[in-house]
């Protein structure tokens, strides 16, 4: 919880929209935190929350093992709001009924008012909602209103003398249009919040937390070129100055030029930056290996042998930056149990533990759009602020099989064409990511009189709001050939492109 800021809690039932939920409070100026369903009451409490919102989940109440929260945050004092499995949650806890339902809602319903709703005020006598669920509230507790109903089940129900209220469909969703209303109603109307989360003051409550933690201490921060580190290295510059010392690594496996490129532009932002050109050694490391979990390994341990050798240079140095994000908080917090690993994270892992230094982690409470905010507030380059996500491992994971330096230089090539071509087209700020892929094949073409035989190359481009889900992106027919004609022509050794149209899930947006 961060301080001088009224705060929400929202406990996970296991959700795929859990996180939505928070952001969608944030979005209306209240600090959100999300807990697992099973924290204990005592903990909710000294985080001295307004309000409590139960997410969804996959779960039936009467399950066995049904992820059931400690009663006694019903005795709390603050506003509830259940959302699905946490409106059946307060039908279960209040001798209600949640019965199994003879025709499951999934998608889009069509819900009515059916009494005066604090919860759904201002809003039509018929709007559109998105539900997913198969069991619903069949009867309402005692002393709960029915507000809104569906064709097929229980809209909404309140009990303000209580400060209790559920809705049984997805607020949080954007395939929900009003669902923004219903929030404000519940965050301004109900629980009467101030609503003064904003960028401007975490940004002042975020640097008098580094100053304190930090002290005297000398600060050491590893940049990747990317919007999460390079935000949480010009917070902690504004806070301490050139006590902190940054280092960036070229690994030889970033795109075209960007090395020197983002070296000047963090020297513009006044970074205390060394520049560690160090492609000769990764590639090195890297000759001869195909395995993508391989490759990611070896691209981590040997970013950290040469992390370390610069720091050691540096003295005593006591605190590490990292850029670590709210959602790499709660992930790595189950509901229910591990879930299995589909590769590893993209950031490089952890320093040796022989390096003793204390995390200064800036960002652990933002979500990514709140991290690009922060960065406009602090003035940051557009070109740092709204840059595309890029992996850790660089285009090694981009290109499938062995990692050359004559591979890398032919992605590079490549992949700056896309890139210009999407800006050219102005689509970079309106897709999540856009790239190219050097596939391990290759296939017969004809230019000219001659007969070719040389690389394929895929094209990848999605839109996403979070990464965690994607869908890949409609490009205008004349941009992919364009890119296309352009890639065949200027790039000597590739001769045919194709593009990916696989959606997250089931597919990565990587390709490795």
């Amino acid at each position: 919880m961060l301080p001088n800021h009224e705060t929400v809690i929202v406990l996970d039932f296991g959700s795929q929209y859990t996180q939505l939920i928070a952001r969608r409070v944030r979005e209306l100026g209240v600090y959100s935190e999300i807990v697992p369903f099973n924290t204990p009451v005592e903990v909710i409490k000294q985080k001295q929350p307004r309000a409590l919102i139960l997410s969804g989940g996959p779960s039936s109440v009467y399950e066995d093992d049904a992820p059931l929260p400690d009663r006694a945050i019903l005795d709390l004092g603050v506003p509830i709001l259940g959302i699905c499995y946490g409106v059946m949650l307060l039908a279960y806890f209040l001798d209600g009924e949640v019965k199994p339902s003879n025709r499951r809602e999934y998608g889009y319903a069509e819900i009515e008012q059916q009494a005066a709703s604090l919860l759904l005020k201002d809003l039509p006598a018929s709007f559109k909602v998105w539900m997913s669920h198969g069991d619903f509230v069949s009867r309402a507790p005692a002393g709960f209103t029915i507000t809104a109903t569906t064709e097929a089940a229980i809209g909404a129900i309140e009990d303000p003398a209580r400060q209790l209220y559920g809705i049984q469909f997805h607020a949080e969703v954007a395939h929900t249009p009003l669902g923004k209303e219903v929030f404000k109603n519940f965050l301004v109307n109900i629980c009467q919040l101030r609503c003064d989360w904003t960028m401007a003051s975490f940004i002042e409550t975020t640097i008098e937390q580094i100053r304190q933690q930090a002290g005297d201490g000398k600060v050491v921060c590893g940049l990747s070129g990317g919007v999460d580190s390079s935000v949480a290295a010009a917070l902690v510059a504004r806070a301490l100055g050139d006590k902190q010392t940054c280092i960036f690594v070229d690994n030889g496996l970033l795109r075209k030029d960007e090395f020197a490129q983002v070296l000047e532009a963090y020297k513009a932002m006044h970074l205390n930056v060394i520049g560690v050109a160090a492609g000769e050694r990764f590639l090195g490391e890297l000759a001869g290996v195909t395995d993508p979990e391989r490759k990611r390994k070896i691209i981590g341990n040997e970013f950290i042998e040469v992390f370390q050798e610069e720091a050691n240079q540096l003295g005593q140095v006591d605190f590490l930056v990292q850029g670590t994000l709210y959602p790499d908080v709660i992930e790595s917090v189950s509901v229910k149990g591990p879930s299995a690993v589909i590769k590893s994270h993209h950031n490089v892992g952890g320093l040796p533990e022989t390096m003793h230094l204390k995390l200064i982690e800036p960002l652990r409470e933002l979500f990514k759009d709140e991290v690009r905010r922060v960065g406009r507030e602090l003035g940051l380059p557009e070109e740092i602020v709204a840059r595309q996500p890029f992996p850790g491992p660089g285009l090694a994971v981009r290109i499938l099989g062995e990692v050359t330096a004559d591979r890398v230089a032919l992605l590079q090539e490549a992949d700056a064409i896309v890139i210009e071509e999407i800006r050219r087209a102005d689509l970079y700020d309106k897709i999540w990511q856009a790239f190219a892929v050097l596939l391990p094949i290759s296939t017969v073409g004809v230019m000219g009189d001659f007969r070719t035989y040389e690389n394929a190359l895929a094209i990848r481009a999605v839109e996403s709001t979070d990464g965690m889900t994607a869908d890949w992106a409609r490009l205008p027919y004349e941009v992919l050939q364009r890119i296309s004609s352009r890639i065949v022509s200027e790039v000597k050794g590739i001769n045919r492109v194709v593009y990916d149209i696989s959606s997250k899930p089931p597919s990565t947006i990587e390709w490795e």
